[in-house]
């Protein structure tokens, strides 16, 4: 379905506004919180085809947050917080992304005010999640803003010289350090991407609802392509991130209070602008579980 300004979504009363042509679509006119099984199915659809969406203005509790992205898959639970803490009290399922901090001092929650890098979400397990959502709850009057970049037309705007070097080949995701740099529990340090932990997964990977082909590239720290001398690897991850990252594949999203930002791991790359570390940024993230491997 090809979006224009104002394209109506039949039988829903809803519109679709592009984000960019290449990827990202609003639905206007959609309260999720009275979102039912057949709407979902209309929007589930419209993710598919779009790699992500936006719903502005929405005013929800956790509860609501919760039940909504269960209409797209089981939930993973949130993995421990920065802080040692896990979730949102009552709420496994949520994660906390935040500078602000507590009475005590200590963190709320995770990724604090700085830089994340171009990633896919957790893209170094074996069955990564499917889409992640992010709610906004408290924004900065600037900076903080969300990046998404279209890994479907990235492909199919591939030079054929560059397609030809990744076909059919595997890129190690690495899971020794998050978007933000920072080493994850548990994993020893290494700045080596032949020996460093990770998990291979297709270069190239399609979409099982519609057979859509995207690029898979995780994200660029200590990745390798299987099989290559490493000095061969890194030219060719190189000349990749350099074509899936420009301008012409990227949204950047300024947050308004109630934002609701659904993408998909399997189509997208993301990333975050920093941030006044004196200004409060406060989200709610949920993850979809993914229903096949990449």
């Amino acid at each position: 379905m090809a979006v224009t300004p104002e394209t109506a979504v039949e039988g829903t009363g809803w519109r679709l506004r592009p984000l960019t042509e290449r990827v990202g679509a609003e639905v206007v006119g959609v309260d999720v919180k009275t979102v039912g099984a057949s709407q979902a199915s209309v929007i589930s659809n419209l993710f598919d085809e779009h790699g992500g969406l936006l719903f502005r203005g929405q005013k929800l509790e956790p509860a609501d947050l919760v039940r909504f992205s269960r209409f797209f898959g089981d939930l993973d639970e949130a993995p421990v917080m920065e802080s040692g803490k896990t979730a949102v009290e009552g709420f496994p399922e949520i994660y906390v992304i935040s500078n602000v901090k507590s009475s005590d001092g200590k963190a709320v929650g995770s990724l604090g005010s700085g830089e994340a890098v171009w990633h896919t979400d957790m893209s170094y397990l074996e069955n990564p999640p499917r889409a992640s959502m992010l709610y906004s709850v408290e924004i900065p009057s600037e900076g903080g803003n969300t990046w998404l970049a279209g890994m479907i037309a990235a492909f199919e705007e591939m030079p054929p010289e560059l397609r030809s070097r990744i076909e059919g080949r595997r890129i190690k995701h690495d899971g020794t350090y998050n978007s933000g740099g920072y080493l994850r529990q548990g994993v020893e340090a290494s700045d080596d991407p032949m020996t460093s932990v990770g998990t291979f997964h297709p270069a190239i990977i399609s979409n099982p609802a519609n057979g859509k082909k995207a690029l898979y590239l995780g994200r660029r720290r200590n990745a390798y392509v299987e099989g290559l001398p490493l000095e061969e690897s890194e030219q060719l991850l190189d000349d990749l991130w350099a074509h899936a990252t420009q301008d012409q594949f990227a949204y950047s999203h300024q947050w308004e209070l109630g934002d609701l930002l659904m993408w998909d791991n399997r189509a997208t790359l993301h990333r975050r602008d920093p941030f006044d570390p004196n200004s409060r940024r406060y989200m709610l993230r949920t993850q979809i579980q993914g229903r096949d491997n990449p």
